[in-house]
């Protein structure tokens, strides 16, 4: 059957010639499209070294490039559709009427945008800081500024994606943007104790240890009368790396200098009196 089919007469029909063309347009462009990813794979890694001989923050190095990204992928697709007969006019109005409703739809979204651009001008922080934020008091170290969201991750190791528009319009503290922080240490003695003895035996503490600054205030003093015992405070400053460490060792050594004083650290007493 083979032999009597007139295969000049099957590929000269005008719907099969149209289905041909088609078929190969779109491999045309599929091959387009994936010259098109490649391409802006280039170009993303140009911008980022380029950025980074230039010395500018990560953070800014990785807005832009997240930026590029989605700006490169919108106008290839754009240029596959015109490629393929769609009228650029017609796309540029549906592009436009579609941009309304997204806006409408996506105002969180633009919220974002437009919070990740404020974080790069104003910068209350960048890569690399410990900043803690208000809304749901997430704290951790910066690891990505991108176009909607930042990338917090957190003392146990959990990455945190917060929205760059909440970020922008709330309060938060940026631990590590001074060199120095201070270290507060609460400990309680007994009423009985000698307040001026315990105040001498923790100063020394502070005076005994290296990575308290010595030219910043270290100070003991009566924090508070409290139920159970008189609140003691040590306070000292350190520099930013060595705070969790310096807490840590000064809350165990003013625990074992009190001991050894034989200065009492009360446990929490309630008094029960009984009525017959």
């Amino acid at each position: 059957m083979l032999q009597n089919f007139d295969f000049q007469h099957f590929w000269s029909d005008p719907l099969v010639s149209k289905i041909g063309d088609l078929g190969l347009r779109i491999l045309l462009e599929i091959l387009i499209f994936f010259i098109g990813v490649q391409l802006i794979k280039v170009v993303r890694k140009v911008v980022r070294k380029s950025m980074e001989k230039a010395k500018a923050e990560k953070g800014v190095t990785q807005f832009v490039d997240s930026f590029i990204k989605a700006s490169m992928y919108v106008v290839l697709v754009f240029f596959i559709a015109s490629n393929l007969g769609v009228d650029g006019a017609s796309i540029i109005a549906i592009l436009g009427s579609a941009g309304v409703a997204l806006g409408l739809a996506l105002q969180g979204s633009l919220s974002n945008l437009a919070g990740g651009v404020l974080i790069l001008i104003l910068k209350p922080f960048k890569v690399g800081d410990y900043i803690i934020e208000s809304n749901h008091n997430h704290e951790g170290f910066v690891e990505e500024i991108q176009i909607f969201y930042t990338k917090l991750r957190m003392p146990d190791n959990r990455l945190v994606i917060l929205p760059n528009g909440a970020l922008a319009n709330s309060s938060l503290i940026n631990v590590t943007v001074l060199p120095t922080r201070r270290v507060d240490v609460s400990l309680q003695i007994s009423y009985s104790a000698d307040i001026l003895q315990a105040k001498k035996v923790l100063q020394e503490v502070l005076d005994q240890d290296a990575q308290c600054i010595k030219t910043m205030d270290r100070v003991v003093f009566v924090d508070e009368l409290a139920d159970s015992g008189v609140t003691m405070g040590v306070r000292c400053f350190v520099k930013n790396e060595d705070y969790w460490s310096t807490k840590w060792r000064l809350t165990e050594n003013c625990k074992l200098a009190l001991d050894s004083a034989g200065i009492e650290i009360p446990f929490p007493q309630v008094d029960v009196h009984i009525q017959n």
